[in-house]
């Protein structure tokens, strides 16, 4: 029997996750085994198809820990295909769960299935409602897999369920569409809006994967370092200046650059600019029981040494 079972296990918190705990008590999967040590047990697991009822009915997991998803999509992938990982991989998992006696399910959700909104409240609660963006794939992926994963809490309560409501996670080595807005020459921002971040360092998230993992309390928590910053703030630490665009400027620059292939962005990444959720961290402190080793603000200047920004 395996303790626990990962999918998207060659991530960067799927690997932490797996080298944390008892080699005998995990199984990682994925697409590939990638950078897995080698004392880490391998299955390949495919979300979107029959893999997970088949693999977790074979290894009888206690607890999955389902962390595949499409966070940055690969050039050239649909919205289809996210949503097939992100969406039908997640109600896969969650089925195969049910049918096979796991008792514990953790799932790696995000601060976007609040939704980028006007009106969310600085900061977000746990109790806030998951509203997503439905032109934003991503906002809008994990608002439906939080509505399957309440569904399942009010249907079959023998499974418990943690949910990692995540922040922006930054790290050694973290490389990705919103590191690739602090290393351009300009921060953009748009007017009006002060365009705040919450971080949370790559060690400390999977610190609380482990526990939940573990011993950690079921429930939803949102995963954040204290404090957020703003757009301005970001800048002075980087000694860089702000080029602040009106929204419906910015909107009509991307609908037409992106056809020609001149940025990878559309004009949904302006409400992803203007109104980011700011995460309460008080439930993952008081309750879970993990108080972030950085702030928000440590993680930042952490990320700008060792990136050399």
């Amino acid at each position: 029997m395996s303790r626990v079972l990962i999918t998207g296990g060659a991530g960067t918190i799927g690997r932490a996750l797996a080298e944390a705990l008892p080699p005998g008590d995990v199984l990682a999967t994925d697409l590939a085994r990638g950078n897995l040590p080698d004392h880490v047990r391998f299955r390949r697991l495919d979300v979107t198809g029959d893999d997970a009822h088949a693999v977790i009915a074979d290894a009888r997991p206690e607890v999955v820990v389902h962390l595949a998803s499409i966070v940055t999509p690969p050039p050239g992938m649909t919205r289809e295909k996210a949503h097939a990982v992100d969406v039908t991989g997640t109600r896969n998992v969650l089925a195969a769960c049910l049918a096979h006696g796991v008792k514990r399910l953790v799932v790696t959700s995000s601060g976007a299935a609040y939704g980028y909104h006007a009106d969310n409240p600085i900061p977000l609660t746990e109790d806030d409602a998951c509203r997503g963006n439905p032109e934003f794939a991503y906002a809008d992926h994990k608002r439906q897999v939080e509505e399957l994963l309440a569904e399942a809490r009010s249907k079959h309560p023998e499974l418990e369920q943690v949910v990692l409501r995540i922040g922006t996670v930054l790290g050694a080595g973290v490389d990705n569409q919103i590191t690739a807005l602090f290393q351009r020459k300009r921060l953009l921002a748009i007017k009006g809006s002060d365009s705040p971040f919450v971080f949370i360092w790559t060690r400390d998230l999977a610190r609380i994967v482990t526990r939940a993992a573990t011993d950690g309390p079921a429930g939803i928590y949102n995963v954040a370092g204290d404090g957020w910053l703003s757009v301005e703030a970001l800048a002075a630490k980087l000694n860089k200046p702000v080029l602040r665009l009106p929204a419906g400027l910015l909107k009509a620059a991307l609908a037409i650059g992106r056809p020609l292939g001149l940025t990878q962005y559309g004009p949904e990444q302006v409400r992803f600019l203007q109104y980011r959720p700011v995460l309460a961290n008080d439930r993952l402190k008081h309750v879970f029981g993990y108080t972030p080793e950085l702030s928000s603000a440590e993680v930042f200047d952490l990320w700008q040494r060792e990136a050399g920004q």
